[in-house]
């Protein structure tokens, strides 16, 4: 069925996509069965592309195999990603962006001093103090307030950013988010004996031609251990402030840090950018790399191990697969069976984890951080590769941050690959317990049979395709009967009333 819908051109790559996560999910609670289908694919597609370029496989998402690989990956190391590198993705994530806090961020464009993305850089960064408010919430009706809670903020951080600080710090410390959301909540701080309102901007606001600059806490003349306190917009005696944000030309009707002028002139004048010194923006993201580097070093470790411990049953396992398949197609080339595996694992599997945290954790995904992660992500898989880069001046700054330490992990890597291989290999037994004990996990997440009545609106599309290709390639009768008794099996269901 495969190899029949995937020869139809109307058959694209969402379809290919699709169709092997209708399998997986469909086949999760076999998974040893799934497997031998993976493997079954995956030697087709070894011997359709023998005589092309060998070190181009499983690089794309071409093939349903490729993506059923990805889920098959998924699913087997989920239980070593959250019991071994959870922890240590949550920390790295967690130091990240705590150190992006650290300094300014421009509210309307999202740019930061501590990056790790040149693209990200905040370099017009303005002089800022750290300041620590005591927060009080408003409890009930009757004006009483909660203990205060230390905040740590910034004198340039608007009001909406004060408010993601307050949240941010509430979830820290007691392990659950505020009741009230982010939208329904109004800030006040006070003054002389009285609290004043905290908005985004106000008759007070600064002007330039036609942008207004949002308020900060700097522009309200918030003091250093000043007290806020924390409304709901739904019992705050005044209406609630429509947030600027969903203005639809947000970003062309205000500014934070990033000064208009100057700003409209480095897009009329690109080339200026180009003047900026590139060791004066390497500077500034060294610094977050250095404050970085031991989270990204235990991260990266916690992947590909150390020489005292053993590879998770599922990467042995289809590794040992990979050199068998070599040896079968003659592949004596070390470097053909190196790039398999990477593209097998850490390209199609791993690049994934680090670059999308909120897969595994409650949280939100900045663009910022996505640049930075972005980073991280490119320094993971420049440590597998084979080929010695030659940096320039003009070599692309994330490229020269990790410079000195991708040499260091590349000897890293060659060790973990030379320990897998080496390590006793995984009998039939031992991974079909695995693979039962990994299926039971994922007992009752799925439903097997929305997935079936999926896959069978492939099948109806293209019957006559598959039946051909069955009678082609000589499949026994039992299996053209199977397929028309699928077919009539949903094809009386979608007849009752009741289905």
């Amino acid at each position: 069925m495969v190899h029949a819908l995937e020869e139809q051109r109307s058959f694209t790559i969402k379809d290919k996509c699709a169709l092997a996560s209708l399998l997986t999910v469909a086949l999760h609670n076999k998974l040893s069965y799934l497997t031998d289908v993976m493997e079954a694919l995956l030697k087709d597609l070894m011997q359709q592309n023998r005589g092309a370029q060998p070190k181009l496989l499983l690089r794309r998402t071409e093939f349903i195999v490729e993506k059923l690989l990805t889920n098959w990956m998924a699913i087997c190391l989920y239980g070593f990603l959250r019991e071994s590198v959870g922890q240590q993705l949550f920390l790295m994530v967690s130091a990240l962006t705590q150190q992006i806090a650290k300094g300014p961020v421009d509210c309307v464009t999202e740019k930061a001093l501590y990056t790790l993305s040149e693209d990200w850089l905040l370099w017009q960064a303005q002089d800022f103090s750290s300041l620590k408010l005591k927060v009080l919430f408003a409890v009930g009706n009757d004006g009483e307030v909660s203990e205060p809670l230390e905040v740590k903020a910034l004198s340039c951080d608007t009001v909406e950013q004060v408010k993601e600080k307050i949240l941010s710090t509430f979830k820290a410390k007691f392990g659950f988010s505020y009741s009230t959301t982010f939208r329904d909540l109004c800030l006040e701080y006070e003054k002389n004996g009285s609290f004043v309102p905290l908005q985004e901007v106000d008759a007070s606001s600064e002007v330039i031609g036609d942008v207004t600059m949002l308020n900060t806490l700097k522009h309200y003349k918030v003091p250093d251990g000043a007290t806020v306190k924390v409304l709901s917009a739904k019992t705050h005696p005044l209406s609630p402030q429509r947030s600027v944000r969903d203005d639809e030309n947000f970003s062309g009707k205000y500014f934070h840090l990033i000064d208009p002028d100057v700003d409209e002139d480095k897009r009329k004048n690109p080339e200026r950018k180009k003047l900026k010194l590139k060791e004066v923006h390497l500077t500034k993201l060294l610094s977050t790399k250095v404050a970085l580097h031991s989270f990204v070093e235990n991260l990266f470790r916690s992947i590909w191990g150390t020489p005292y411990t053993k590879a998770p049953h599922a990467v042995k396992y289809f590794f040992d697969f990979l050199d068998r398949q070599a040896d079968a197609m003659r592949i004596t080339e070390p470097d053909v069976l190196h790039i398999w595996k990477t593209n097998s694992l850490p390209l199609r599997f791993w690049v994934n984890i680090i670059k999308n945290p909120q897969f595994m954790f409650d949280m939100e995904k900045t663009p910022n951080l996505d640049g930075c992660l972005s980073v991280i992500a490119q320094a993971f898989m420049d440590s597998f590769s084979l080929s010695e880069t030659q940096l320039g001046k003009h070599a692309p700054t994330n490229k020269l941050l990790y410079a000195r330490d991708i040499p260091i992990f590349k000897q890293e890597v060659k060790a973990y690959y030379k320990q897998v291989r080496e390590q006793p290999p995984v009998t039939a037994s031992e991974f079909k317990d695995f693979l039962q004990q990994e299926s039971k996990k994922h007992e009752n997440e799925f439903d097997d049979s929305v997935a079936l009545r999926e896959l069978y609106k492939f099948i109806r599309q293209y019957f006559t395709e598959i039946k051909e290709k069955l009678d082609k390639n000589g499949a026994p009768s039992e299996l053209v009967e199977q397929l028309h008794h699928v077919r009539n099996s949903f094809d009386g269901l979608q007849s009752c009333s009741w289905n």
